[in-house]
């Protein structure tokens, strides 16, 4: 009993260490992205993202759960990024490799979100409600950030972040479902099947 105490402590302060620098890659990966889009080098930040997303990967305790929601998070964010360039509500300067289609840079973005889940923000599992508050104005936020720093447009701004705010508030439950579905960071004895 106390080894395995002994051996949960030990856990716990490796899993705030990998914690802090999952968020702190995050933060750097999306600063990349944003400012390097804004510059007109948006492969610059798709490249931080993709280093930081590999590195997640190989850092999983079952690369391929974890490959398997990062997979299906680019998806998603892809074809909802599309959706809201389509209808003609965002535009971005940089990056866009398909007339209508989000631009490599923002599905980067999205790998890089998806490396957040299972780690830094795991916290969230369990708490759909509460995803979904946090998704309705954190996500608006995030792309109002990156308005700020001139790598996304706003073309028609009421109808942008009222959508945003919709779909981010349907978005992230279901991201958080898909990681408790998809966690290459969890172990057998937290319950994931």
């Amino acid at each position: 009993m106390v080894g395995q105490s002994l051996l949960v402590r030990a856990t716990v302060v490796i899993h705030k260490g990998i914690v802090f620098a999952n968020f702190a890659l995050f933060q750097l990966g999306w600063f990349a992205c944003v400012i390097s889009a804004a510059q007109g080098y948006p492969w610059i930040g798709t490249g931080v993202a993709m280093v930081i997303v590999a590195w997640h990967i190989r850092s999983a305790a079952q690369p391929s759960e974890e490959f398997h929601l990062l997979a299906l998070v680019v998806v998603i964010g892809a074809v909802w990024d599309s959706l809201l360039v389509a209808l003609g509500w965002i535009s971005y300067p940089s990056g866009t490799l398909l007339s209508g289609a989000a631009p490599h840079w923002i599905v980067a973005l999205w790998a890089l979100f998806a490396t957040s889940l299972n780690v830094s923000m795991r916290w969230l599992k369990g708490r759909l409600a509460l995803a979904a508050l946090l998704g309705m104005v954190c996500g608006p936020l995030s792309y109002w950030a990156a308005v700020r720093l001139g790598a996304v447009d706003l073309v028609r701004p009421t109808s942008a972040i009222v959508a945003l705010s919709l779909g981010w508030f349907l978005i992230m439950p279901m991201l958080m479902l898909l990681s408790q579905r998809y966690d290459g960071f969890g172990t057998r004895s937290e319950g994931i099947s």
